[in-house]
């Protein structure tokens, strides 16, 4: 079954999202766990999460995306910064116990300055601390475009981050479109290839979500600016291979494209159509 959705708010709740999927033509979908910008999450509603629980039975949702705040970074050169990760990754974690088995996703942060070795082992220290045996939420690292002083743009990168992480089991990586483009993967000309590389440095088996979104800049320019499906730099046919390969067409896919509900239903009744 193609498992379609997009980003949606969560202010109004798992219930009202499991609505607003549906309305759109939707079985999954992603949001953030509290403001992206940061700030204390919302208590849960047991009332929301039971009306949610029976709602995902009538409509097919089997799989939800949580997605960690912007503001997390885990390798920050201040302390202070690293710690509020730490907090606020452990809270979401425990919180997405409420929707058991499910995918919570973060950006692997920004060393600023201090170099990538000592970045990647100050995410492999939170990690260490974050996962724990008995939670049923599998961690995918984000796949990034490499703005900045960005860990995660090369696979040699996230391998490093899971080599170093003690719980391995209840890690995976999130593969985003224009993250990987951006970054030099040629998706457009050689997915194959990329896919390849991807199994023999990282494991296909680890790839549990992918992020579909167009680019607004050219591969290999390290800007992430995303774009709407088939409006970008990737373009349609890019994306009818990405649904359709072998080792990608199970997997759940979210759009973070710059749109509205209605723009979303469309990419979605687009991507639908080109799904074989």
């Amino acid at each position: 079954m193609f498992k379609i959705g997009c980003h949606l708010s969560a202010s109004k709740g798992y219930a009202n999202m499991a609505k607003e999927a549906n309305k759109i033509g939707a079985n999954t979908f992603q949001f953030f766990t509290r403001n992206p910008r940061g700030g204390n999450a919302k208590p849960m509603d047991e009332m929301d999460i039971a009306e949610f629980k029976e709602l995902s039975k009538e409509y097919g949702i089997d799989v939800i995306l949580a997605h960690s705040p912007y503001t997390l970074n885990c390798c920050s050169a201040k302390p202070d910064i690293r710690d509020f990760a730490i907090r606020t990754m452990k809270d979401d974690l425990k919180r997405m116990e409420y929707t058991p088995n499910q995918l919570y996703n973060f950006h692997p942060g920004s060393h600023v300055g201090q170099g990538v070795e000592v970045g990647i082992q100050f995410i492999i220290e939170a990690l260490n601390q974050v996962l724990e045996k008995s939670q049923t939420t599998t961690v995918l690292l984000e796949t990034m475009a490499g703005k900045g002083s960005e860990i995660g743009s090369r696979f040699e990168e996230i391998r490093q981050i899971i080599d170093g992480v003690n719980r391995k089991e209840k890690l995976g990586v999130c593969l985003d479109t224009c993250h990987v483009s951006d970054s030099g993967y040629d998706i457009i000309h050689n997915l194959d290839g990329v896919l390849e590389e991807f199994d023999k440095v990282i494991g296909l088996n680890r790839l549990k979500a992918i992020h579909l979104n167009d680019s607004m800049n050219p591969p290999g320019s390290h800007k992430d600016r995303h774009q709407k499906i088939g409006e970008g730099t990737l373009g349609i046919e890019t994306f009818e291979k990405i649904i359709n390969h072998p080792s990608l067409r199970e997997l759940p896919f979210f759009l973070e494209t710059p749109n509205e509900l209605e723009g979303y239903a469309k990419e979605i009744a687009l991507l639908k159509k080109n799904y074989k």
